[in-house]
């Protein structure tokens, strides 16, 4: 298995040649027909996420409360991925396709909100009050889309250099644990005769 420092090699030759796809693509008027795809908010979101599912939200979080790179990158705020390493065992759920990088989001947006009701608490308790606005962009949809792809497609490279593939349908732990498993009976019945 890739080390930290290799999956995130792994991703980035990945995302040079993606990108590099992408121009080559471009130049050829293959995507002129497909306004979606040439959408500068669409790009810049997908290369954001893309990033930040590189280096800071990726399946060995699942490893958190061991040394861990993606941890490392959070600096002092690490230890907020500690829970998610205790809740999710090592190629477990956390390594799986779609559910694995949803985990991740969600317990994300678990940690927001306790964030901003720990805030508001805080600044009730000092008389003050904390007012969230947000505006919503008119490219949102495409922003969205490219979060949600750059950030599953940098997840599924790493999943992809753990030997995971998308039919195998559960983790590689598992698959892994269970022929150890047959095995040890296999030399049990030997033995046995």
């Amino acid at each position: 298995m890739p080390n930290g420092r290799q999956h995130e090699t792994i991703n980035l030759v990945s995302f040079v040649a993606l990108g590099s796809g992408y121009a080559f693509a471009r130049s050829q008027g293959l995507l002129e027909t497909r306004p979606l795809l040439t959408s500068m908010s669409l790009l810049s979101s997908f290369s954001v996420s893309y990033v930040l599912g590189t280096f800071l939200v990726t399946p060995d979080l699942d490893l958190a409360e061991n040394r861990v790179r993606a941890k490392g990158h959070w600096g002092i705020l690490g230890w907020l991925w500690v829970p998610y390493g205790k809740l999710f065992s090592h190629r477990g759920r956390s390594h799986t396709w779609f559910v694995g990088p949803f985990t991740r989001l969600a317990y994300l947006a678990i940690l927001g909100v306790f964030g901003l009701t720990c805030a508001a608490l805080i600044a009730s308790a000092l008389g003050r009050g904390l007012r969230l606005q947000t505006q919503v962009s008119r490219y949102w949809f495409e922003i969205g889309l490219g979060i949600i792809f750059g950030y599953y497609i940098s997840q599924w490279f790493h999943l992809l250099a753990d030997g995971v593939f998308p039919w195998h349908g559960h983790s590689l732990r598992r698959r892994r644990s269970g022929s150890k498993r047959r095995a040890r009976k296999r030399k049990s019945r030997k033995r046995a005769r």
